[in-house]
């Protein structure tokens, strides 16, 4: 969602129930580097599932994270900020034949149909998909719905932080813009975020989003999960996860290390039924995808915080028996030389940093 038709150097802004994240880059001819980043986390019940709670909070935890940016000072006002996928709607939906403006008032139409509120209480917005093979007899369109109370609450603290928002993405619209090389698959892909406390699946396929669903399993749950069991102050439970992750301990491991992966294996075991579960729904209602192959997941994506859980994609690749594989959110950012910048160390940043990538080329 675009609301200004001008040049500007924006920044990605990532909000969520838990944090606020900022990334601003700086284009040098083809090439990228980190201009500017910072990670902020916010009090419990500021955010929850998306919605606003105490805007003004808000609003000084963005300004805060603003003004305390590793790298180079923000020299920018304007942003792209993200849309909770909690309270978003995205559908692909097949559409006649016909112009760009006929589409534009046809869709309308049609997208009521498949959008859980009245039309004049959503922003809406398309994008028409471009298909990997074949010419269609019809036209794929990507429909992506907000509440307006939803788009006005975002936009109202933004401007009470002193930002200038120049577009909005629904979160999954971003990660995608992230990870998935040249945003083009030939076969379906899953995109697992898993954050502090909630996951994110995503389907992509073609040229697009097929599919998101949000998965309330997540990394806090984890941590939550060693505290309760071993009885130690969550701080303590999250250095050991972050220390020894779910791997197998084929060597011998500290009893302590070995307890924690007995508190996280419910948790771990959900995540996997989960997974499966909404795997099994798309390929089963995947109708079309115009591609070479049939509709079958073959490789999963990881991203987020809780991505860097050491043995997680080995694990999954077991459980589900299809690849999974820690996303690289530079893939389509070629960084300059001189830039440093680990993708690993990024991986909570995906959003963000798909954001950040249309803040460049916004015009």
């Amino acid at each position: 969602m675009a609301f200004l038709d001008l040049k500007y150097d924006a920044f990605g802004l990532d909000v969520n129930d838990s944090s606020v994240k900022i990334i601003k880059l700086i284009k040098n001819g083809k090439n990228f580097s980190v201009a500017s980043f910072n990670k902020t986390k916010i009090k419990p019940g500021i955010v929850e599932s998306g919605i606003i709670k105490d805007q003004k909070a808000l609003a000084e935890a963005i300004r805060s994270a603003c003004k305390t940016v590793k790298g180079k000072k923000l020299n920018t006002k304007h942003v792209v900020a993200s849309l909770p996928e909690e309270e978003s709607f995205l559908q692909v939906i097949q559409m006649p034949k016909m112009s760009e403006k006929e589409l534009k008032s046809a869709v309308v139409f049609q997208a009521e149909n498949y959008i859980p509120l009245p039309i004049e209480e959503v922003y809406l917005d398309f994008e028409i998909i471009v298909p990997v093979k074949d010419s269609l007899d019809h036209t794929d369109v990507l429909v992506v719905a907000t509440p307006k109370k939803i788009v006005d609450s975002y936009v109202s603290c933004l401007k009470s932080a002193g930002l200038i928002p120049v577009a909005m993405d629904v979160e999954s619209q971003s990660v995608l813009a992230s990870l998935i090389k040249d945003k083009t698959s030939e076969f379906p892909i899953a995109v697992i975020d898993i954050g502090e406390n909630t996951a994110e699946f995503i389907v992509f396929c073609g040229h697009s989003i097929r599919f998101t669903y949000s998965i309330p399993i997540s990394s806090g749950q984890l941590t939550s999960a060693i505290s309760e069991d071993l009885k130690i102050s969550s701080e303590k439970a999250e250095e050991i996860k972050i220390k020894y992750g779910i791997s197998d301990f084929k060597k011998k491991a500290p009893a302590t290390a070995v307890k924690a992966l007995k508190a996280e294996e419910k948790v771990l075991d959900d995540l996997v039924g989960q997974i499966k579960k909404y795997v099994y729904f798309y390929q089963e209602h995947a109708s079309h995808e115009h591609l070479f192959t049939p509709s079958v997941i073959k490789k999963i994506i990881l991203c987020g915080g809780g991505a860097t859980l050491k043995g997680l994609p080995e694990f999954l690749t077991e459980k589900l028996s299809v690849q999974a594989e820690i996303g690289n959110p530079f893939i389509n950012i070629p960084m300059t030389k001189r830039d440093k910048t680990d993708p690993n160390d990024f991986l909570s940043f995906a959003t963000a940093l798909g954001l950040a990538l249309k803040g460049v080329d916004i015009k």
